[in-house]
Protein backbone atom coordinates (compact mmCIF):
# COMPACT_ATOMS: atom_id res chain seq x y z
CA UNK A 1 0.00 0.00 0.00
CA UNK A 2 0.97 3.86 -0.40
CA UNK A 3 1.54 4.50 3.16
CA UNK A 4 3.62 1.69 3.25
CA UNK A 5 6.02 3.68 0.62
CA UNK A 6 6.33 6.98 2.25
CA UNK A 7 7.71 5.00 5.86
CA UNK A 8 10.76 3.11 3.52
CA UNK A 9 11.53 6.64 1.81
CA UNK A 10 11.46 8.52 5.39
CA UNK A 11 13.68 5.47 6.38
CA UNK A 12 16.34 5.93 3.49
CA UNK A 13 16.20 9.68 4.16
CA UNK A 14 17.52 8.89 7.31
CA UNK A 15 20.86 7.01 6.60
CA UNK A 16 21.58 9.54 4.07
CA UNK A 17 21.12 12.54 6.68
CA UNK A 18 23.50 10.25 8.96
CA UNK A 19 26.06 9.61 6.37
CA UNK A 20 25.71 13.85 5.19
CA UNK A 21 26.07 14.74 9.25
CA UNK A 22 28.73 12.09 10.18
CA UNK A 23 31.64 14.28 9.62
CA UNK A 24 30.26 17.59 11.62
CA UNK A 25 29.34 15.35 14.89
CA UNK A 26 31.55 14.82 17.98
CA UNK A 27 33.09 11.56 18.53
CA UNK A 28 30.66 11.14 21.45
CA UNK A 29 27.06 12.16 20.96
CA UNK A 30 24.59 13.10 22.81
CA UNK A 31 21.65 10.21 23.23
CA UNK A 32 19.90 10.16 25.96
CA UNK A 33 18.27 13.21 27.69
CA UNK A 34 16.56 12.60 31.76
CA UNK A 35 13.26 14.16 32.73
CA UNK A 36 14.82 17.40 33.00
CA UNK A 37 16.05 17.53 29.64
CA UNK A 38 19.32 17.50 30.78
CA UNK A 39 22.08 15.16 28.66
CA UNK A 40 22.41 11.76 30.89
CA UNK A 41 23.96 9.10 28.38
CA UNK A 42 26.18 9.05 25.06
CA UNK A 43 26.74 6.98 22.36
CA UNK A 44 30.21 6.41 19.85
CA UNK A 45 29.22 8.99 16.87
CA UNK A 46 28.76 5.81 14.47
CA UNK A 47 26.04 4.57 16.64
CA UNK A 48 24.22 8.39 17.56
CA UNK A 49 23.84 8.68 14.12
CA UNK A 50 23.18 5.46 12.54
CA UNK A 51 20.74 3.36 15.33
CA UNK A 52 18.02 4.91 15.33
CA UNK A 53 17.51 4.67 11.26
CA UNK A 54 18.47 1.06 12.23
CA UNK A 55 16.18 0.53 14.54
CA UNK A 56 13.05 2.01 12.70
CA UNK A 57 13.94 -0.31 9.84
CA UNK A 58 13.56 -3.51 11.79
CA UNK A 59 10.67 -1.82 13.36
CA UNK A 60 9.02 -1.68 9.81
CA UNK A 61 9.93 -5.26 9.08
CA UNK A 62 8.38 -6.22 11.85
CA UNK A 63 5.24 -4.40 11.69
CA UNK A 64 5.02 -5.55 8.15
CA UNK A 65 5.51 -9.13 9.18
CA UNK A 66 2.98 -9.11 11.83
CA UNK A 67 -0.39 -9.23 9.43
CA UNK A 68 1.68 -11.94 7.52
CA UNK A 69 1.57 -14.34 10.88
CA UNK A 70 -0.81 -13.66 13.17
CA UNK A 71 -2.97 -16.40 13.21
CA UNK A 72 -5.73 -13.75 13.02
CA UNK A 73 -4.60 -12.15 10.07
CA UNK A 74 -7.68 -12.13 8.49
CA UNK A 75 -9.49 -9.81 11.19
CA UNK A 76 -6.03 -7.37 10.57
CA UNK A 77 -7.28 -6.73 7.13
CA UNK A 78 -10.24 -5.12 8.78
CA UNK A 79 -8.40 -1.96 10.11
CA UNK A 80 -5.80 -2.31 7.69
CA UNK A 81 -5.68 1.29 6.69
CA UNK A 82 -5.58 2.47 10.43
CA UNK A 83 -2.23 -0.20 10.82
CA UNK A 84 -0.79 1.40 8.14
CA UNK A 85 -1.32 4.77 9.47
CA UNK A 86 0.04 3.67 12.70
CA UNK A 87 3.29 2.42 10.79
CA UNK A 88 3.10 6.14 9.23
CA UNK A 89 2.98 7.79 12.01
CA UNK A 90 6.04 5.28 14.21
CA UNK A 91 8.42 6.30 11.61
CA UNK A 92 7.91 9.67 11.55
CA UNK A 93 8.12 10.26 15.20
CA UNK A 94 11.61 7.96 15.33
CA UNK A 95 12.71 10.21 12.42
CA UNK A 96 11.44 13.42 14.54
CA UNK A 97 13.50 12.35 17.74
CA UNK A 98 16.32 11.77 15.67
CA UNK A 99 16.67 15.34 13.57
CA UNK A 100 16.11 16.15 16.98
CA UNK A 101 19.15 14.89 18.28
CA UNK A 102 21.41 15.59 15.33
CA UNK A 103 20.16 19.28 16.52
CA UNK A 104 21.13 18.95 19.72
CA UNK A 105 24.83 17.33 18.96
CA UNK A 106 25.04 21.00 16.29
CA UNK A 107 24.86 23.03 19.64
CA UNK A 108 21.63 24.05 18.77
CA UNK A 109 19.55 25.67 22.06
CA UNK A 110 16.33 24.06 22.80
CA UNK A 111 14.43 22.12 25.36
CA UNK A 112 14.69 18.74 24.08
CA UNK A 113 11.62 17.73 26.38
CA UNK A 114 9.13 20.36 25.58
CA UNK A 115 10.11 19.32 21.97
CA UNK A 116 8.99 15.93 22.75
CA UNK A 117 6.01 16.42 24.09
CA UNK A 118 3.55 17.54 20.49
CA UNK A 119 5.14 14.01 18.96
CA UNK A 120 4.22 12.06 22.45
CA UNK A 121 0.68 13.26 22.39
CA UNK A 122 0.10 13.05 18.10
CA UNK A 123 1.84 9.15 18.72
CA UNK A 124 -0.56 8.59 21.85
CA UNK A 125 -3.58 9.80 20.31
CA UNK A 126 -3.52 8.14 16.71
CA UNK A 127 -2.80 4.68 18.92
CA UNK A 128 -6.26 5.49 20.42
CA UNK A 129 -7.53 5.91 16.69
CA UNK A 130 -6.49 2.52 15.71
CA UNK A 131 -7.61 0.80 19.00
CA UNK A 132 -11.00 2.11 18.43
CA UNK A 133 -11.06 0.21 15.26
CA UNK A 134 -8.90 -2.91 15.73
CA UNK A 135 -10.46 -6.39 15.70
CA UNK A 136 -9.43 -9.22 17.69
CA UNK A 137 -5.72 -10.43 17.13
CA UNK A 138 -2.78 -11.85 18.38
CA UNK A 139 -0.10 -8.78 18.27
CA UNK A 140 -1.92 -5.40 17.92
CA UNK A 141 -3.96 -3.81 20.61
CA UNK A 142 -4.77 -4.69 24.44
CA UNK A 143 -3.92 -8.50 24.45
CA UNK A 144 -4.80 -9.76 27.31
CA UNK A 145 -6.23 -13.33 28.09
CA UNK A 146 -9.68 -11.99 28.53
CA UNK A 147 -9.70 -9.61 25.28
CA UNK A 148 -8.22 -12.55 22.92
CA UNK A 149 -10.48 -14.98 23.95
CA UNK A 150 -13.75 -12.79 23.62
CA UNK A 151 -14.53 -10.42 20.78
CA UNK A 152 -17.06 -8.36 22.56
CA UNK A 153 -14.61 -8.32 25.69
CA UNK A 154 -11.93 -7.05 22.91
CA UNK A 155 -14.55 -4.34 21.54
CA UNK A 156 -15.37 -2.86 24.81
CA UNK A 157 -12.05 -2.56 25.81
CA UNK A 158 -10.36 -1.36 22.62
CA UNK A 159 -12.97 1.47 23.14
CA UNK A 160 -12.14 2.12 26.40
CA UNK A 161 -8.57 1.88 25.72
CA UNK A 162 -8.87 4.33 22.40
CA UNK A 163 -10.22 6.91 24.35
CA UNK A 164 -8.19 6.44 26.97
CA UNK A 165 -5.00 7.04 24.79
CA UNK A 166 -6.45 10.15 23.45
CA UNK A 167 -7.29 11.93 26.91
CA UNK A 168 -3.36 10.69 27.92
CA UNK A 169 -2.63 12.67 24.68
CA UNK A 170 -4.24 15.82 25.60
CA UNK A 171 -2.45 15.23 29.17
CA UNK A 172 0.87 14.92 27.53
CA UNK A 173 0.12 17.93 25.73
CA UNK A 174 -1.10 20.09 28.75
CA UNK A 175 2.64 19.17 30.09
CA UNK A 176 4.08 21.69 27.73
CA UNK A 177 2.33 24.76 29.62
CA UNK A 178 3.16 22.96 33.02
CA UNK A 179 6.76 22.03 32.81
CA UNK A 180 7.38 21.38 36.46
CA UNK A 181 4.70 18.53 36.45
CA UNK A 182 5.43 16.98 33.22
CA UNK A 183 6.92 13.88 34.97
CA UNK A 184 3.07 13.52 36.84
CA UNK A 185 1.37 14.00 33.53
CA UNK A 186 3.51 11.14 31.60
CA UNK A 187 2.83 8.82 34.39
CA UNK A 188 -0.88 9.82 34.70
CA UNK A 189 -1.16 9.31 31.24
CA UNK A 190 0.83 5.62 31.61
CA UNK A 191 -1.83 4.65 34.56
CA UNK A 192 -4.35 5.32 32.23
CA UNK A 193 -3.49 3.84 29.12
CA UNK A 194 -1.38 0.66 30.85
CA UNK A 195 -3.28 -0.43 33.50
CA UNK A 196 -6.65 1.21 33.90
CA UNK A 197 -7.88 -1.40 30.52
CA UNK A 198 -6.29 -4.78 31.27
CA UNK A 199 -8.67 -4.17 34.67
CA UNK A 200 -11.46 -3.60 32.69
CA UNK A 201 -11.19 -6.31 30.36
CA UNK A 202 -11.12 -8.89 33.34
CA UNK A 203 -14.14 -7.35 34.74
CA UNK A 204 -16.01 -7.28 31.24
CA UNK A 205 -15.18 -10.53 30.61
CA UNK A 206 -16.36 -11.93 34.28
CA UNK A 207 -19.49 -9.94 33.29
CA UNK A 208 -19.91 -12.12 30.00
CA UNK A 209 -19.34 -15.05 31.34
Amino acid sequence: MWQNKIPIAIIILSFFVGVYFYPKMPDRMASHWNIRSEVDGYLPKFWGLFLMPLVSLVMFGLFLAVPKIDPLKENIKKFEKYYCGFILTMIVFLFYIYILTIGANLDLEFNMGMLLIPGMSLLFFYIGLMLENSKRNWFIGIRTPWTLQNDKVWKKTHNLGGKLFKISAIIIFVGIFLTGYIFWFIMASVFLTAIIPIVYSYIIYKKQK
